[in-house]
């Protein structure tokens, strides 16, 4: 996340539509400098070659960003049968190929496998840190690494169409944590025909919408203006799927000065993730024991 620095105290979520060919590195960089905010960061990130929701967190909304990057994600995504890349995309390099090319029987019969709770090896071109390196800087030497598997949650895993015999295109729910391209690869491989993501698009992200997102077109359009502003939503969009906590003005107090406040009611059991409010805004998230919110989070708001 950017560190906090020249600029207004901007707080809340832009919804951004990614569009193919940029970092999501340089969409925050982007947003930040046409809302001339202060500190900006985002919710999960894509692949450059992906599209799709990004969502854009600003000020204190950073504060949030953990509780949206553990929500459950929709995408869809077409894959190329035939050939494997490095990078498990079409943006990588040929590295195997074959002339196999499965019926829709076989990849139904196929998916059962790859919903549930599974096991899942990141693609070799992964931010994930092997020895406090980035995967891909170090595949980019040319270097193979043995990468361990982690476990995913797939929700839904469904083929919607066949627009050839070439290609498939489907629909993945998942939790955190999960690489479309690494499914495309493994799905590839139990069918004997190797395969590659082709393009890769999230539809949503938690709370987040791709309908609902301004494309990077509209924001240099808009950018620092009040119309831009007027795009964003609140902090507490973030916190959708916690309980809300209501304060007396006394525990507000105690929340601000980062100390646990007592809440005048609650849907939340005991050792419960929940936030707190006082006259309709935020004041903290934390965990909620013996009628007091107990803060990991305070907002400056």
């Amino acid at each position: 996340m950017a560190r906090k620095g020249k600029g207004r105290p901007v707080n809340g979520w832009l919804i951004v539509d990614k569009p193919a060919g940029v970092t999501s590195t340089s969409v925050v960089g982007k947003v930040r400098w046409a809302l001339d905010a202060q500190k900006a960061g985002h919710a999960g990130t894509l692949d450059p070659a992906a599209t799709g929701v990004l969502a854009v967190a600003l000020g204190e909304a950073t504060k949030t960003v953990p509780y949206v990057t553990d929500a459950t994600k929709g995408y869809r995504f077409l894959v190329r049968w035939g050939v494997a890349t490095d990078t498990d995309d079409a943006e990588g390099q040929a590295i195997a190929a074959s002339d196999a090319r499965p019926t829709d029987a076989q990849i139904e019969a196929a998916l059962p496998a790859f919903r549930g709770l599974i096991q899942q090896v990141p693609p070799q071109y992964s931010a994930v840190k092997v020895e406090g390196e980035r995967a891909y800087d170090i595949a980019r030497t040319g270097e193979a690494m043995d990468l361990a598997a982690r476990p995913l949650e797939v929700e839904k895993l469904v083929l919607l169409r066949r627009p050839d015999a070439d290609t498939a295109e489907f629909e993945m729910v998942c939790g955190k944590g999960g690489y479309v391209r690494a499914i495309a690869r493994d799905l590839g491989r139990a069918l004997g025909c190797l395969g590659h993501v082709v393009w890769l698009r999230r539809d949503w992200s938690g709370p987040f919408r791709a309908e609902e997102g301004i494309g990077l077109a509209e924001i240099d359009a808009l950018a620092r203006t009040p119309e831009l502003d007027a795009r964003l939503l609140p902090l507490e969009i973030a916190l959708a799927g916690l309980p809300e906590l209501p304060l007396a003005p006394e525990g507000a107090v105690r929340l601000k000065n980062g100390n646990p406040g007592r809440v005048l009611s609650s849907r939340a059991a005991p050792g419960d993730i929940a936030w707190a409010s006082f006259e309709g805004k935020p004041v903290a998230v934390g965990t909620y024991l013996g009628g007091e919110l107990h803060p990991n989070r305070v907002f400056n708001l």
